[in-house]
């Protein structure tokens, strides 16, 4: 039984990662500091990932996943491993520059982003300590992440919308684009990752097609069983108020990820799981004040 090393494993990325491997047969390591509810069938290894001494030491991993968002991560994690086999960073598309020419391929430049900031750079650097210390590790950056066990108040937002039957305050015309990746495709992934082993050894994933923001608001709404009514916001309001994205559209070139994996979840279909799951699980999901300024600052809230 292959053993594996998911860091993390207690919120969104890292916990689906975690399940599914349980799932899948593996024998499945999360190293975290016991301050969340444990993952069932996951072994615990209970440490700060910035104190590690030698807890790590006497295990040997056949895979490591690691959602590391700084070079120190990557670095105190490598120094106290004992042996692995193959590790896989989850990074972001936020290492692209907003500026540079879309869509962004692998070879892009990288550089800070605007709207992403210090996460971005973190991000690019801890990209670059793993190349440096293991050339042969895999680095994955998706788009937007979605599905079970979101706790981001994204699609979340537009379900309460929906369930309260309310007026979608929608930015501009609608026709922003967003770009997403279903975290299950994200494990297929991965898996073809450790099947094939491709001499490339970073990717950009996410769905082939984006979507409009209007059209993934109607799908949202579609699912809770309900109708929307729009009204779109041309002031001179800062997006993030009152919408779950940034006023930034953007795009990956995916085609390398497609000779690896053929199809990818729906988004209607993912978004069905997403609306199944958080029905019961309201609570897990980081809910922002974007309703209350709705209320606050339009006229028309129904």
């Amino acid at each position: 039984m292959k053993k594996v090393l998911v860091t993390g494993g207690t919120v969104f990325v890292s916990k689906y990662i975690a399940e599914y491997y349980v799932a899948n047969g593996y024998d499945v390591y999360v190293l975290n500091r016991n301050s969340r509810e444990q993952s069932a069938g996951v072994k615990l290894i209970e440490a700060d990932r910035h104190n590690l001494g030698d807890i790590l030491r006497n295990y040997h991993f056949n895979i490591i996943i690691d959602t590391a968002y700084c070079s120190k991560d990557i670095d105190l994690l490598l120094h106290s491993l004992g042996s692995y086999d193959d590790y896989i960073l989850i990074s972001s598309s936020a290492v692209y520059p907003e500026w540079c020419k879309q869509p962004f391929a692998e070879d892009s430049q990288l550089g800070t982003n605007k709207y992403w900031g210090k996460y971005g750079t973190d991000k690019i650097e801890a990209e670059q300590i793993l190349q440096k210390r293991n050339p042969n590790a895999y680095i994955i950056r998706p788009p937007y992440l979605y599905g079970p066990m979101n706790n981001v108040y994204r699609e979340a937002f537009v379900f309460d919308c929906a369930i309260q039957g309310r007026t979608f305050y929608l930015p501009q015309n609608g026709e922003m684009q967003l770009q997403f990746f279903h975290i299950k495709d994200l494990c297929k992934f991965i898996d073809s990752l450790l099947s094939f082993h491709p001499k490339q050894h970073i990717f950009n994933v996410g769905n082939k097609e984006t979507i409009s923001i209007r059209k993934w608001v109607e799908i949202c709404y579609h699912i809770v069983g309900k109708k929307v009514e729009f009204v779109n916001i041309y002031d001179d309001i800062e997006q993030k108020n009152y919408f779950s994205f940034y006023n930034y559209e953007y795009c990956l070139d995916v085609s390398k990820q497609y000779n690896l994996i053929n199809d990818t979840i729906s988004l209607k279909d993912g978004l069905r799981e997403c609306f199944d799951w958080y029905k019961d699980h309201s609570d897990q999901v980081a809910k922002k004040a974007y309703i209350d300024y709705i209320d606050i600052n339009f006229s028309c809230t129904k």
